[in-house]
C-alpha cells in the first residue's frame, strides 16, 4: 500500500478516535454508495453528522480542509442522501470537516462544525 494511503487510514483512525472520545456515536466508516464514499458517518445529540476527513503530511501547502472542493461537496451531499433514505434517518443533518496532520509523535486534529455553510448565513 502507498504510503499516502497509509497516512490517510491512519488520519481516519484518528478521527474516529477523536470523535469517540468526544461523545459521538461512530454508525460507519468509509461508507460507499455507488461511485460515492463517506469517510465517517457518526450520531450526536440526534443529528446525523457526516464528516470529511484530510489528512496531510504537511500543511505547507494548504490547509487539509481547503482540499474540499464544490464538486466534492456535491459528491458527499449526494451519498449522504442515499445514506438517509437507506437509513431511513428521521433527525437533522450536518456536514464536518476535520483537518488531521501529523505533528511530531502525534497528530494536530482540528474539528470544524457545519463546515458546508456558507460565512455569513
Amino acid at each position: 500500500m502507498a504510503q499516502h494511503n497509509d497516512l490517510g487510514n491512519l488520519g481516519e483512525e484518528r478521527a474516529q478516535a477523536y470523535l469517540s472520545s468526544n461523545g459521538y456515536r461512530i454508525r460507519h466508516t468509509n461508507w460507499v454508495v455507488g461511485k460515492l464514499e463517506l469517510d465517517i458517518v457518526a450520531e450526536k445529540d440526534g443529528w446525523l453528522v457526516v464528516v470529511e476527513v484530510k489528512t496531510r503530511s504537511t500543511e505547507t501547502f494548504e490547509h487539509p480542509e481547503e482540499a474540499i472542493t464544490i464538486r466534492k461537496m456535491r459528491n458527499i451531499v449526494n451519498a449522504t442522501h442515499e445514506y438517509i433514505l437507506q437509513f431511513d434517518w428521521k433527525g437533522e443533518t450536518r456536514f464536518d470537516v476535520m483537518s488531521v496532520v501529523p505533528h511530531g509523535q502525534d497528530f494536530l486534529i482540528e474539528h470544524i462544525e457545519d463546515a458546508f455553510l456558507s460565512p455569513g448565513k
